[in-house]
């Protein structure tokens, strides 16, 4: 098969594996806005390789022209599907009202319709009769002048988000969008270099464009699938927030609506991606006190909630309570809304009034809002259990654990074992390739961990790239063995971190400390027992550093 047979069936191969990414992002992913955008953006990106498949595929010059154009007209939308993509992932969809959708889409429109129209043979001409070999017009021209300047737009725009984007979230969505534009911009630069403007003096390279959409598409893929860049609520917390009979509206800085419930849906039209103006929804509502002090309260940035009742009817009665989300350093990255139904409540009031009963019913709602909270509250603090990056416990929810297991390890006399291990070498891993690959190979070698373990045991971060075990019922002779498979399943561990990373490889030291029956029935200070252990894990733990890496050391004591 010669070179351009073979890139004619490359070019089939990019489409089919475009396609198949789609519907990887279309099946198996919660399809929010921010998802929908990507898709017409991947749908985009798929007519090029299959159009150009079906040039280099028939001998008719008219079919060729078609899909010639089918190519390019695709080509130029992605200019601004571009721009609107990085527009979304910034949380700016509230900007594009449909008069500037308009003037955004207006170059790819008019690039498009001149592709398409191809006066005066402006956009392309054939050689010989034939588009597989063709000259290009002043309309091509134009359609890449139209197509950089909208990569150059979409470019700026992300660097600006990047430098106010107060969310580390919201930083890496910024980064990976990036980096996948540009790989494709690079591609398509090299594409139209080598086989356009250095066509003569160069040997033509078959099929660049499709090579950086691919690319393209495959960092995409793996940022929605494996760092869950796109996913702003996770299917488990949506299926708690859908329970729940108080209605819940999450929105951004902005005021971008992130997610409603089910509760809220029948009482106000609200989709993911649409701009909640308070006022204006509160605008035709029966307001039952001082609306503007509402108002103002919700557009202070301090930590204070603020609340409202409003009227549905006669009998119904809403409470709408609003309260801001800060990060760590105090910076405002949403709010929450939250309408609860009390009407039966207000009828209760009103009831004890007449029957002089007020004190004794308001106790009785409060105490049924208090299990609610108290329920959330519930929710809020498994959460906080879990490490984000790697999926294992944190380091609080570890000591807490243990304190409970050491008390009844000592009164029963059960032996118990304790790893603690740090991956060798990682900050070279960090250095190297940065910290979003560090944050890889830390999750990728927590699940290798995590499938050695047993059921009862229990994988915590401990800290940075530190993580520990604890090994319930387990004597010094089964934590050995256990420790030798762990560190044999790490070494033979190859991580994957992307186009254009080599494969990475790391290993693992061990500090192993078993505690063995036939000591102390008690301790009276499980705390500070617990820093006993853990120090002497440590210390060999740095011993097996120090020995020269990839090691176990074991150190054995009585209760």
């Amino acid at each position: 098969m010669n070179r351009v047979g073979l890139g004619v069936w490359s070019e089939l191969i990019y489409f089919l594996i475009l396609f198949i990414m789609f519907a990887i992002i279309f099946l198996f992913n919660t399809i929010t806005v921010l998802h929908k955008v990507y898709l017409v953006f991947h749908f985009l990106m798929m007519l090029w390789p299959i159009s150009q498949f079906a040039v280099l595929t028939t001998d008719n010059p008219m079919l060729q022209l078609f899909y010639l154009k089918a190519s390019f007209v695709g080509l130029s939308l992605l200019g601004s599907g571009w721009l609107i993509f990085a527009i979304f992932l910034t949380g700016q969809s509230y900007l594009l009202t449909r008069i500037r959708l308009f003037w955004l889409g207006l170059p790819s429109l008019f690039a498009a319709a001149g592709v398409v129209c191809n006066p005066w043979d402006w956009f392309v001409l054939p050689v010989d009769g034939d588009f597989k070999e063709r000259e290009y017009g002043p309309l091509f021209w134009f359609t890449l002048i139209t197509l950089s300047l909208y990569i150059v737009f979409s470019i700026y725009h992300l660097y600006s988000s990047y430098r106010t984007a107060k969310t580390s979230r919201h930083r890496l969505q910024i980064v990976l969008a990036t980096i996948g534009i540009l790989i494709l911009s690079t591609f398509a630069l090299a594409d139209l270099v080598v086989n356009v403007v250095f066509a003569e003096q160069t040997t033509m390279v078959i099929g660049l464009t499709s090579w950086g959409i691919l690319l393209s598409g495959l960092y995409f893929l793996i940022a929605i699938q494996v760092f869950k860049v796109f996913h702003v609520i996770r299917l488990d917390q949506k299926d708690v927030l859908d329970s729940m009979s108080t209605g819940i509206i999450v929105l951004d800085e902005h005021g971008i609506v992130l997610d409603v419930n089910s509760a809220v849906r029948p009482l106000f039209s609200l989709r993911p991606g649409d701009f909640l103006d308070i006022s204006r929804l509160l605008a035709p509502l029966h307001i039952e006190g001082d609306v503007r002090v509402f108002l103002k309260a919700y557009e202070q940035r301090k930590p204070e909630g603020a609340q409202i009742e409003i009227s549905l009817g006669s009998d119904s009665h809403m409470s709408i309570y609003t309260a801001p989300i800060f990060d760590s350093g105090m910076a405002l990255i949403g709010r929450i809304i939250t309408f609860q139904d009390v009407s039966e409540l207000r009828r209760l009031v009103d009831e004890s009034y007449r029957q002089n009963e007020v004190l004794q019913e308001r106790n009785r709602a409060l105490m049924l809002m208090q299990d609610e909270l108290y329920k959330a509250n519930q929710l809020l603090e498994q959460m906080a259990v879990t490490d984000s990056l790697t999926g294992c416990y944190n380091r609080r929810y570890l000591m807490q654990q243990m304190e409970h297991e050491v008390m009844k390890n000592m009164r029963y006399q059960i032996p118990f074992s304790i790893f603690l291990f740090d991956i060798d070498l990682f900050k070279n891993v960090n250095d190297r390739f940065g910290h979003i690959i560090g944050d890889e190979v830390l999750s990728s070698t927590a699940a290798v961990v995590k499938r050695m373990l047993r059921r009862t045991d229990v994988l915590a971060r401990y800290g940075g790239e530190e993580f520990s075990v604890y090994l319930p019922h387990t004597n010094e002779e089964q934590a050995l063995l256990l420790a030798q498979r762990v560190k044999e399943a790490v070494e033979f561990n190859i991580i994957q971190p992307g186009p254009g990373n080599h494969p990475i490889g790391v290993t693992i030291s061990l500090g192993v400390l078993s505690v063995d029956k036939g000591g102390r029935m008690s301790v009276e200070n499980p705390k500070g027992y617990l820093r006993e252990l853990f120090s002497e894990a440590d210390a060999a733990l740095y011993e097996a550093k120090h020995g020269g890496r990839n090691r176990i050391v074991s150190i054995y004591r009585k209760a």
